[in-house]
């Protein structure tokens, strides 16, 4: 799967970062993203809240989605959280250190993955989680099937892995 995710990240995103440094050189081709009323962007430990704008589109997508879907439910209103957005080469060894599941290959540092926590929502009680982590699935199946992105769920990380495509 992580090759899929790949091609499409070469494909779509920018020449991988470095360093921080580095992508002051690719900031006009990124979107910068923030939390609003359709996601969370968590705290990020080992990432950038940036994007290329395919990628930020997909993302307003998904979130905008999953509130539909909570809505046409009568669930109440939850925001998705981004655990993971764009990676420098130094962030991604040092992820790999402490996360198994953190490829040498991470297709995070084209600006065109994130990743989206399945196990907590924003607003929601613990109780609510399972239900909500099978709205998000079906949100973004049908996205999926639509060509619009490839999905990779994590177990060990919590989170779905998705790349635009």
């Amino acid at each position: 799967m992580n090759g899929k995710h790949l091609k499409a990240a070469k494909a779509w995103g920018i020449t991988p970062v470095r360093s921080e440094e580095d992508l002051e050189d690719r900031l006009q081709m990124m979107e910068k993203i923030e939390s609003c009323r359709y996601y969370e962007v968590d705290e990020l430990t080992h990432s950038l809240p940036y994007l290329v704008p395919r990628a930020e589109k997909l993302l307003k997508t998904v979130g905008r989605n999953f509130r539909d879907s909570l809505d046409s439910k009568d669930l109440p209103a939850r925001k998705i959280i981004v655990t993971s957005v764009l990676r420098t080469a130094a962030t991604v060894s040092k992820l790999r250190k402490s996360n198994l599941n953190a490829s040498a290959n991470s297709a995070h540092v084209y600006g065109t993955t994130f990743d989206i926590a399945y196990s907590r929502y924003k607003g929601a009680k613990k109780e609510e989680t399972d239900k909500l982590k099978s709205v998000l699935a079906e949100v973004l199946q049908d996205l999926r099937k639509r060509e619009q992105c490839y999905v990779r769920y994590e177990y060990k990380q919590g989170c779905f892995h998705i790349t635009v495509r």
